[in-house]
C-alpha cells in the first residue's frame, strides 16, 4: 500500500471514531437542552452556531491528531513492522 493510502486509512479511521462521538454528543446535548438552558450565559439551548462550531473544531482536531501518527506509520517499512510483532 502506498504511503498516501496508509495516511488516508489511518485518518479515515480516526474520523469515523470522531464522527460517532460527535453524533452521540449532539444527540445527548439536544436531549439535555433543559439542563443546558441554565448554564451558558447569552446562548440559547438550540443555538445553531454552537451546534455547528463545536463539531467542526472536533473534526479539525481529529484530523490533526490522526495525521501525525499516520505520516509516521507511512514511513515504516512493512517488513520491519511485521518482524517487530
Amino acid at each position: 500500500m502506498p504511503q498516501r493510502g496508509i495516511v488516508m486509512m489511518v485518518v479515515r479511521q480516526g474520523l469515523e471514531l470522531t464522527g460517532a462521538g460527535i453524533v452521540v454528543g449532539l444527540v445527548g446535548a439536544s436531549v439535555l437542552t433543559q439542563v443546558m438552558a441554565s448554564l451558558p450565559f447569552g446562548v440559547s439551548t438550540t443555538d445553531a452556531m454552537t451546534f455547528a462550531t463545536v463539531p467542526l473544531i472536533l473534526i479539525v482536531s481529529a484530523v490533526l491528531a490522526s495525521y501525525v501518527p499516520a505520516r509516521r506509520a507511512s514511513h515504516v517499512d512493512p517488513v520491519v513492522a511485521l518482524r517487530a510483532e
